[in-house]
């Protein structure tokens, strides 16, 4: 009895260690809400800055019933979502490299819990905060006059679909806040992927033939087109598939990565 009872705290219990490291996340979000207003500023700021000084050209282009500035914004809103999430990506990496820096991974490792723990802490806190700030600038987005066509199906499958995007991006700036030498650098290696959704605030056919190219093939494209289908209830076609397979692969090599990081650093 006496051996039970002394070998029973060595155990790993990966749920509860998960838990404890999604509050202290969460607890962190709460001090700290200027991060989550920096999240959600630069996308609304971007969508108040298209929608108004460029949204009547941009949308008289588009065609369409009406054209102009209400056009623009359902076709922009996509791709501000994305750019969203893609903030808190950066904001992840930031956090990562944060705590790395700090010597603050240093210390889990030296601790009884389950080293997964640790990186699920910071995955799940970024994908609440994430949706939280999704919907905030959803909001301002229909206060500017967007006006989706979506059903409830359709936008619980956006829903869906948004938080599988996030869980995946959020995987991937886990790893780059890990590699990262300093909180400096983690701000600015997240900065492509920050940079890809402006691809999507103008149509490719209005590209030059090279950069077309490379809108049409890169990997936000079809998780934007794919948004886009969603709320305004257009065809999808295989951008769901596309997009869904990027997410895998990303959300894949993002935590593959992230464990042999690490796994392989003991200290910083």
């Amino acid at each position: 009895m006496s051996t039970t009872t002394s070998t029973a705290p060595l155990r790993f219990h990966p749920l509860r260690d998960s838990a404890t490291m999604l509050r202290r996340n969460l607890e962190h979000m709460l001090n700290y809400p200027s991060m989550t207003v920096m999240l959600v500023g630069m996308p609304v700021i971007f969508l108040l800055l298209f929608v108004y000084v460029f949204g009547g050209t941009m949308g008289a282009g588009l065609g369409g019933p009406t054209g102009g500035r209400s056009e623009y914004v359902a076709f922009i809103v996509p791709a501000i979502l994305l750019m969203t999430v893609t903030a808190a990506v950066q904001g992840t990496a930031i956090s990562v490299a944060m705590d790395m820096t700090e010597g603050v991974i240093a210390r889990f490792r030296t601790m009884h819990i389950a080293r997964v723990s640790v990186l699920t802490g910071h995955v799940l806190g970024s994908v609440i905060q994430t949706m939280i700030s999704l919907v905030l600038v959803l909001g301002v987005a229909l206060l500017v006059g967007f006006r989706p066509s979506a059903g409830p199906v359709e936008w619980l499958a956006t829903a869906g679909f948004l938080l599988v995007v996030t869980f995946a991006l959020v995987w991937l700036a886990v790893a780059l806040g890990q590699v990262s030498k300093t909180v400096e650098s983690a701000s600015n290696v997240g900065m492509p992927l920050l940079l890809l959704p402006f691809l999507g605030f103008a149509p490719v056919e209005s590209m030059p033939t090279g950069l077309r190219w490379f809108a049409e093939y890169q990997p936000f494209t079809p998780i934007i087109e794919t948004l886009r289908g969603l709320l305004t209830d257009e065809p999808l076609g295989n951008n769901l598939w596309i997009a869904l397979g990027w997410c895998a692969v990303t959300a894949l090599g993002g935590y593959l990565w992230s464990k042999k990081l690490f796994d392989r650093e003991p200290t910083r």
